[in-house]
């Protein structure tokens, strides 16, 4: 029988998402391809280091673990890397305990095409063009930004943040505030449609199946008092009153309620992320993620009014193959 990943959150990642590979990616810029390819041949048991990505993945599947008879998650890897760097990459997955067995090694083609044939409800990748190329052909994709954080292992918990429009919803508040640049604006457009559910954005599919793990947390914690949930979920809006009125209509209308809900206002999201502690955090603004992105594992979503010009800075397919991503 076919492999039934209809039934799946899958998340799908680039090699570089959930791994540092800083080092070899220079090798492949200084010294091209062969050279490339006979670097990682030669370490092939030297696992790689862990990349910013990795804190999430490696929480998102402990979820199997606590869920063993529906195994809910699948993590894929689509990567322009060769199959020899897969060799590599599926052998640090083991030495980290990373449950990832599937994916594709395109050998330099680009491969956003295959978020759709995977059914992966987000794509997150290290690489700007691919991630671009995703989002203008409507995939759910995100780019993880650099750093260096370390991954607390005795913190089992996974805690993951949203911001709202331009991610979770569409752009369609952003784009009103746009236009005129005052928020006065923006709020009356926000009351005058409090009843009306904003349209999806891109990441409103992965939020509604995380929110398929909340009931599920919901519903142990009753059966089982001393269990402690393994799943936060937080809204981390520069949204205030207001216009929190139509963010909670939309998502009331997506059976969602169990998110923290942080109403900043225009102050500086970092100062909640901070003390949340998110293991990812999305947002499709850099204003928000400068600041952030130092202390928080962050991704931009290069969706909406806010990404027009980033969009038209990327060609679709036509940069030279980059077999490092």
């Amino acid at each position: 029988m076919p492999y039934p990943i209809e039934k799946k959150l899958v998340i799908a990642v680039s090699s570089r998402a959930v791994f540092d590979m800083q080092e070899a990616n220079s090798v492949f810029d200084d010294q091209g391809i062969e050279t490339y390819r006979k670097y990682q041949l030669d370490r092939l048991e030297i696992p790689f280091d862990r990349g910013v990505a990795f804190p999430f993945i490696r929480r998102l599947l402990r979820l199997n673990k606590l869920y063993p008879e529906q195994q809910p998650v699948e993590v894929v890897v689509l990567s322009r890397n060769s199959s020899d760097t897969g060799q590599r990459f599926f052998r640090s997955c083991r030495h980290y305990g990373l449950a990832i067995s599937r994916g594709a090694f395109l050998s330099g083609q680009s491969p956003h095409l295959y978020i759709g044939a995977y059914n992966a409800s987000l794509f997150l990748s290290a690489n700007r063009g691919d991630v671009v190329d995703a989002t203008i052909r409507g995939f759910p994709a995100g780019l993880v930004l650099p750093n260096k954080l370390e991954d607390d292992e005795t913190d089992h918990e996974l805690r993951i943040a949203f911001d709202f429009d331009g991610v979770l919803a569409n752009d369609e508040a952003e784009r009103v505030y746009a236009k005129e640049n005052r928020l006065e604006h923006f709020h009356a457009h926000e009351v005058a449609n409090a009843q009306k559910p904003h349209d999806p954005g891109p990441l409103k599919d992965l939020f509604i199946k995380i929110g398929f793990f909340q009931k599920l947390e919901a519903k142990r914690t009753l059966q089982e008092p001393s269990y402690i949930p393994a799943l936060r979920v937080a809204i981390v809006t520069a949204r205030n009153a207001p216009a929190n009125e139509r963010m909670v209509t939309t998502l009331r209308e997506w059976g969602f309620d169990a998110a923290e809900l942080f109403l900043m206002g225009g102050i500086e999201k970092k100062r909640v992320l901070d003390v949340l502690k998110p293991h990812i955090f999305f947002d499709d603004q850099v204003v928000h993620l400068e600041g952030a992105a130092a202390t928080t594992p962050s991704v931009l979503v290069p969706f909406g009014v806010r990404n027009d010009e980033l969009r038209k800075a990327v060609i679709p397919d036509a940069k030279a193959l980059d077999l490092s991503a």
